[in-house]
């Protein structure tokens, strides 16, 4: 029996999509491991739940950094584990679709097929982040008019022009949802002197965080270690003083979405004027993030249904695609890549 599935490997999330079932995983892409003989401990979210948390002889790692592969045994391992919730063996020799952010090198793009190929399966088909997020917000990516998507997830923000199946102009940051946590962790420990782990500062920019002057001042109670005592401490942040520190990030990924609009061809510029941005990615709902776009960048921002599911979403629909014409009759671009 032979079944096709989608893969998203993201830097926070792995999502896998079968075929005729829709999304059947959603875990943090974590794993834990014994340092003493590098057995895998756990993975997904029993190794997120014991982020900062572990003994000296476990640790748990993110293997996805920026949307790349850091480490190739701990994904290959991340996968069979996964799939196997899922019951796909190797028998089964599955066609794979694969998410990969926009701007990769070669080597960096090889490691993802390798990975997934090293687990049994028939093919790999690969296709960008940015095209796959607009396919799942709905978007008819394959007409010739022009598309703008943003698509922010953990770790890379991906902006594209789409026309007739393929990209015009985009570009790729690494700069996602972790950038802001990132941003948090170091506010608190400048000017509280309170270091604070990384799943403490999510829970923070989720609670309280926007990158625009918020109209209601918010409170979160965040825990950590004094640098200076070395003690245990507690702070009550407030999003009235984050809104600042959170939107210079921001305001990085609107710059390079007057970039990409700046290189994009006049008659494409004027589909994106009349339609907007589409917002997709969990980052994309931090709280103002499609108000500052509005400000910025003079387009209406649409966040899209269920954002955080828009790439795997449309992975799974570019299942399809597989095997089809590289360009059919009426000039449209296959979105994926030839199968490896």
């Amino acid at each position: 029996m032979s079944i096709d599935i989608a893969i998203d490997l993201g830097t926070s999330n792995t999502r896998i999509y079968i075929a005729g079932k829709g999304k059947f995983l959603d875990e943090p892409s974590v794993v834990t491991i014994n340092l003493d003989n590098d057995d895998i401990v756990a993975v997904g979210t029993e190794a997120y739940a014991m982020m900062g948390r572990t003994s000296q002889r476990l640790n748990s790692i993110e293997p996805i950094v920026g949307g790349v592969i850091s480490d190739f045994y701990l994904v290959e391992n991340m996968i069979k584990l996964q799939l196997g919730k899922a019951n796909i063996s190797r028998i089964m020799k599955p066609r794979v679709v694969a998410c990969i952010p926009g701007e990769i090198t070669d080597v960096e793009k090889r490691a993802v097929v390798n990975s997934i190929l090293s687990i049994g399966v028939r093919s790999v088909s690969l296709i960008e982040a940015s095209k796959a997020a607009a396919i799942g917000a709905g978007l008819d990516i394959r007409s010739p008019h022009g598309r703008l998507i943003l698509d922010m997830g953990g770790g890379t923000t991906d902006i594209a022009v789409i026309s007739l199946g393929d990209i015009s102009v985009s570009q790729s940051m690494k700069i996602g949802g972790g950038s802001f946590d990132e941003e948090i962790m170091k506010y608190v420990r400048r000017k509280y002197n309170l270091i604070i782990g990384r799943v403490t500062a999510q829970r923070a920019k989720i609670e309280i965080g926007s990158v625009i002057k918020p109209e209601e001042d918010r409170v979160c109670t965040v825990k950590g270690r004094n640098t200076v005592t070395g003690l245990p401490q507690a702070v009550e942040l407030r999003s009235s003083e984050l809104w600042e520190t959170l939107a210079e990030t921001a305001s990085l990924i609107t710059q390079q979405v007057q970039n990409v609009l700046e290189e994009a061809p006049p008659e494409l510029v004027g589909d994106i004027y009349k339609d907007g941005i589409m917002l997709t990615g969990g980052g994309v709902l931090l709280r103002g993030f499609d108000k500052l776009i509005e400000q910025q960048v003079k387009l209406d921002a649409h966040i899209a249904e269920n954002p955080s599911d828009c790439v795997i979403n449309g992975c799974g629909s570019a299942l399809k695609y597989i095997g089809q014409a590289e360009i059919d009759e009426n000039g449209a671009v296959n979105p994926l890549s030839m199968p490896y």
